[in-house]
């Protein structure tokens, strides 16, 4: 932890430390700013620890997406775009679980927060010039919103990408979602080491008979034909009803729907994106997502983040204007140029030309 002032590493490893101040710090105290650089897994440590996140707070990796800066830049780049400082990224790569730990490693560590409380007010002070700090409100509640870091196995599956729409095979992903989290936490793991998505994918769409099938799936070990986990899995596959009509995920979320049509308008929206993002100077990511242009362009206006506020105004009117036919692509002297066209006439048939 740091301010302007001075520095502290904090052992939570270290008999008999009482962490509950440093907690209400973080998760209580509403008078206290506080800053991280790519928070996410951070928050979700101190969520799990005390079911609150840190507020109010502000990310300087999304920051730096509004100062054109990169999609995910990393701390160090960070550092050295603002402080001319190379970091020795040597300490990362040492068994932290060690005590004591040396003075190389509690001097990377604490370097982590040093620099970024340096950092942060210049960065402050560049988003206030260019007005942009605004554009990130809804970012930084959206980060510290605790529904984010919620675990609930049953609600695991949606994270889980699957083409089918079959009931049973969804059905499947349900309970093998929810089998994976539930190992994950009683391991105390991430969930992509007891299983990958992929996996499960694979086996909710052609599901093994016996358990010792299970090592013929691409991605699992010998030992899974026999293990006790395997046999978990098994009974989880079992136990799985088909998911119910209610339940089905809306089609419109899968991408721009049936033909090629869609998936094209969907292209040049992320083209027109990548064009307009390089204009303002912005992070492609922090204006919108893949998901969002694919909904557009399929016909869906509810609920886009693009359509409201500053989104809208940088980018979403063009996009919709885009996709409404008010809008066209043109190359004047080698360079790609969006021009203006007129109201876009309903659909005549055009005769073929005689000969």
């Amino acid at each position: 932890l740091a301010d302007e002032n001075e520095a502290a590493a904090i052992d939570p490893k270290a008999p008999g430390l009482d962490m509950a101040p440093m907690l209400d710090l973080l998760c209580n105290n509403e008078d206290v700013l506080k800053v991280f650089h790519a928070g996410g897994q951070d928050i979700e440590i101190f969520f799990n620890l005390t079911g609150k996140t840190p507020h109010p707070l502000f990310d300087t990796q999304i920051a730096a997406m509004a100062l054109g800066q990169g999609e995910q830049v990393g701390y160090s780049n960070l550092v050295d775009l603002w402080l001319g400082i190379h970091l020795d990224k040597g300490a990362r790569f040492t068994d932290w679980s060690r005590r004591p730990l040396d003075k190389r490693q509690i001097d990377y560590a604490i370097g982590d927060v040093t620099h970024l409380a340096t950092i942060f007010p210049m960065m402050l002070e560049k988003l206030v010039k260019t007005g942009r700090g605004v554009w990130l409100n809804d970012e930084m509640e959206r980060l510290a919103n605790p529904d984010n870091y919620r675990n609930d196995p049953e609600q695991a599956w949606k994270r889980i990408k699957i083409q089918s729409r079959k009931a049973d095979v969804l059905g499947r992903v349900v309970a093998m979602g929810a089998w994976r989290e539930r190992e994950a936490q009683r391991k105390n793991i991430p969930r992509g080491r007891i299983m990958k998505d992929e996996t499960i994918a694979d086996i909710a769409s052609h599901p093994p008979r016996v358990q010792a099938d299970l090592p013929k799936v691409r991605g699992l070990s010998p030992a899974w034909k026999d293990n006790e986990i395997g046999a978990r899995l098994m009974e989880a596959i079992e136990a799985s009803e088909p998911l119910s009509r209610d339940l089905m995920p809306d089609r419109s979320s899968n991408g721009p729907g049936p033909g090629k049509d869609g998936a094209l308008v969907a292209d040049l929206l992320k083209l027109l994106l990548k064009i307009r993002s390089r204009e303002i100077n912005v992070a492609a990511r922090l204006i919108t997502r893949s998901d969002e242009l694919e909904r557009l362009a399929a016909g869906d206006r509810e609920g886009l983040e693009l359509l409201n506020g500053w989104r809208f105004e940088q980018f979403g009117r063009d996009a919709l204007d885009l996709v409404e036919g008010r809008l066209a692509f043109a190359v004047v002297n080698g360079k790609l140029k969006m021009t203006r066209t007129e109201e876009a006439p309903p659909c005549e048939t055009v005769p073929e030309p005689q000969p």
